[in-house]
């Protein structure tokens, strides 16, 4: 190939890549927590082991000064939409929730642990996939 269409296919690749993190960035900027699921259930401190204690829970452990929960957020936002009949999908604020936080030795967040019947079933950190969390659910409700 010649120089001039090296050039060309090096400016398209720049273009496409400073799109997608446009892209990446407004969806960062503009996550609102208020416009989750319906289906999301909003734990504290006080709810907590009353919610957890019987079937199986995924909850998302997040703050939302964290760049890597902003990301998390409308997943498990859709994990709820499409599971919320058989489990219970939930939040809890680490920074407004920090006793139970600090009892299950939350470090890192975003943090999503799976409960069943009050008991740790699996646990993740960081971002994971709408997928991997389904399939975990699943895992749970069928063990």
């Amino acid at each position: 190939m010649s120089g001039t269409v090296w050039i060309v296919l090096v400016i398209i690749l720049i273009i496409m890549l400073g799109w997608a993190f446009f892209k990446r960035y407004k969806s960062l900027v503009n996550y609102d927590p208020s416009k989750d699921s319906d289906k999301l259930v909003i734990l504290t401190d006080a709810n907590f082991k009353a919610t957890i204690s019987k079937g199986v829970t995924l909850v998302d452990f997040w703050a939302e000064w964290c760049t890597p929960c902003k990301i998390q957020g409308p997943i498990v936002s859709d994990v709820a939409e499409e599971i919320s009949d058989q489990a219970k999908i939930a939040k809890l604020d680490v920074q407004s929730n920090q006793k139970t936080a600090q009892q299950l030795g939350i470090r890192n967040i975003p943090t999503i642990i799976i409960f069943k019947d009050g008991k740790v079933a699996q646990q993740f950190v960081g971002v994971k996939t709408k997928s991997v969390l389904v399939k975990a659910v699943k895992d749970a409700l069928n063990s």
